[in-house]
């Protein structure tokens, strides 16, 4: 039978998909998993670009603090804003 297109193995390292559902469960001292920690810290920024396009400096304020306590939770380097007085 002439087919369209080439039948293709792929094989996947599970090794890796493992590791990164281990990192994802582990709990922080916070009480929350990385992977919810990184889901809040995305849900920050999207807030903190919403009240930029409509120029609230107190919710940019409150979702930038937000924004560096998550960072800092999950040990990565924290985001300033200059233009709040946050840095």
């Amino acid at each position: 039978m002439d087919t369209k297109y080439e039948h293709v193995s792929i094989s996947t390292d599970m090794t890796a998909i493992m590791s990164l559902h281990q990192e994802a469960s582990t709990q922080q001292e916070n009480g929350f998993t990385t992977g919810q920690s990184w889901g809040a810290l995305r849900k920050a920024w999207k807030g903190y670009r919403i009240a930029k396009v409509q120029d609230d400096n107190a919710k940019m304020t409150e979702y930038a603090t937000k924004i560096r306590k998550i960072q800092e939770e999950l040990g990565i380097s924290r985001a300033s804003f200059p233009h709040l007085g946050i840095s």
